[in-house]
């Protein structure tokens, strides 16, 4: 389904970029683990959203180290890194930024002038997004998916690369309003942080009551990840995989999805799922030192990609089953072709 290498680019320049991005990669994650302890799947789970050039929401309790895994990993990454705590009085001009009058103090003229908002940074890390009412929360969808942003009729292009890191808590529900269906759908992956176990939280509690305070190095820039995600963009999948990835998405959907998944799902995922899971498998890939995508990779990165895409019924909250029961319901009812 996809060649070796793309026209026009030399084989060894082709090896030179892979171990490039293996050795940024193993350097990312060595300073991020200065700080943050344990969570790898979360960990690579954010890393494979940033080598896609995609969105990532983290849901998490609170004091899992949402916040602090944003920002050490902009730090590490050598990237603009701005942060807004979203509350319900938030505005999308809070956001976006605004127009100004500014006057000229010699002629008295008087112009237009665009103030730029919190938006405009590589990394925005969108703090308890369900917290805003859904007005502002719409502000993000034109950037999130054109990476540009309307103001007063004009258009601004936002830096790039351009990734939005939002974190949410899903367990004080009162004054929070759920994120509209074409936002998330707008996230690459739906990340859960759960607790550390007892020696890990022993290792934090080290970390964090001591007199120094770990500070995570750049190892990377802009210009560098721009060219990592291309290079992910590059890596071939077999015609095989891709059907299978497709056919995961699919039967998430009630005219195509088993017995289970009519009784209980009301919406299954769209297209962008099946984009966003050969994207991301082809990340991961590369991060497992391998330049094919397999099977277990497209596998392994279903729930974290699907779980947000997927709208349950009566049926199901009636049983307490969640996104992730029906997810894995799934990939036992559908397992690996045989033969491959």
């Amino acid at each position: 389904m996809s060649t070796l290498a793309p026209v026009g680019i030399d084989t060894e320049e082709l090896k030179n970029r892979v171990v490039r991005f293996r050795e940024a990669e193993a350097n990312i994650v060595r300073q991020v683990r200065r700080v943050i302890v344990g969570q790898e799947e979360v960990i690579e789970q954010v890393m494979i959203a940033l080598f896609v050039g995609g969105h990532c929401l983290i849901t998490g309790l609170p004091g899992t180290a949402k916040t602090l895994l944003v920002r050490t990993m902009a730090q590490t990454l050598g990237l603009e890194f701005k942060r807004i705590q979203f509350t319900p009085d938030l505005m999308p001009s809070d956001v976006t930024g605004t127009d100004i009058i500014e006057e000229d103090p010699t002629t008295g003229h008087r112009t237009w002038t665009f103030v730029k908002g919190p938006i405009f940074a590589n990394v925005l890390l969108a703090d308890e997004i369900n917290r805003t009412p859904p007005k502002t929360q719409s502000a993000l969808l034109e950037a999130m998916q054109e990476r540009r942003c309307t103001v007063r009729g004009n258009n601004y292009e936002l830096p790039n690369p351009f990734f939005v890191l939002a974190t949410q808590n899903p367990i004080e529900l009162e004054g929070t309003y759920p994120l509209p269906e074409a936002q998330l759908d707008r996230f690459l992956f739906n990340t859960v942080l759960d607790y550390l176990s007892a020696e890990e939280e022993l290792k934090v509690v080290d970390l964090t009551t001591a007199t120094k305070t770990a500070v995570p190095e750049p190892v990377t820039n802009a210009e560098e990840i721009l060219s990592f995600q291309q290079l992910v963009r590059m890596v071939p999948i077999a015609e095989s995989v891709a059907r299978h990835a497709v056919e995961l998405v699919r039967v998430t959907r009630q005219q195509e999805g088993p017995d289970f998944v009519k009784k209980y799902v009301n919406y299954g995922a769209s297209v962008r799922a099946a984009q966003f899971l050969v994207l991301a498998s082809k990340a991961r890939a590369l991060m497992h030192d391998r330049y094919h995508v397999t099977y277990e990779d497209v596998r392994s990165l279903y729930t974290p990609v699907l779980r947000h895409r997927i709208l349950l019924n009566f049926h199901a909250e009636s049983e307490r089953l969640k996104q992730d029961d029906i997810l894995k319901r799934i990939l036992e009812w559908k397992p690996v072709p045989k033969g491959e």
